[in-house]
């Protein structure tokens, strides 16, 4: 089971214009819980944020490693490419 982090930085890694609302309502929590996962996420460098007119556009660092102690040495990329695509 992944944490609200890690939920967000996979919905961010599939729809990268992504709005923070829509993280929001699919993680049943509120907008201004996922601005502040979504800024932790780009303070340790995980995301980078664009801004694309009046949105922002999310940029996810997959070659960072996992920050779990038993996966110190697979990097972010490894698991979003074992994730099943998204239905639509």
């Amino acid at each position: 089971m992944l944490t609200n982090h890690g939920n967000a930085l996979l919905l961010i890694a599939r729809d990268q214009n992504i709005r923070l609302r829509d993280i929001a309502a699919v993680l049943d929590i509120t907008e201004r819980q996922t601005q502040r996962i979504v800024s932790e996420l780009i303070a340790a460098g995980y995301l980078t944020r664009e801004r694309v007119g009046r949105r922002n556009c999310y940029h996810v660092a997959a070659h960072l490693p996992l920050r779990l102690p038993l996966q110190e040495d697979i990097d972010l990329g490894s698991l979003l490419a074992i994730l099943p695509p998204q239905r639509h």
